[in-house]
């Protein structure tokens, strides 16, 4: 090859076909869309305030049993509280909430339905 030849094709950009843009995927919609838009449309809250307190409310539900008799044990310690009076309110406490469900197997979930 000639330097002429060489440094043509050195110094031609080369070209390079546009492709065509992809569509977008769809955004998943946020979870609970449609509790956020209740509360967005039936509230004095905005949308972002409505979400953080779904995300609370879902936080504060989402604690197993013995997660909550931990930290709840820790909180009335710190009160002051023996050990006997803590139990006994804990255990007055317990039947008073939701707790996130344990993880069932199969056999355990057939056994719910079919006893």
């Amino acid at each position: 090859m000639t330097a002429c030849v060489r440094s043509h094709l050195v110094s031609t950009p080369s070209v390079s076909r546009a492709q065509p843009a992809r569509p977008a995927a769809p955004r998943p919609a946020p979870p609970h869309e449609d509790l956020l838009e209740h509360l967005a449309r039936t509230t004095a809250l905005g949308p972002n305030e409505a979400a953080r307190v779904v995300a609370d409310v879902l936080a504060y539900f989402s604690e197993s049993a013995e997660e909550y008799v931990r930290r709840r044990h820790g909180e009335l310690q710190a009160r002051g509280l023996t050990n006997e009076r803590i139990f006994e309110r804990i255990a007055l406490e317990l039947p008073q909430r939701r707790f996130r469900p344990a993880g069932f197997s199969a056999r355990q979930l057939r056994r719910i339905v079919y006893g």
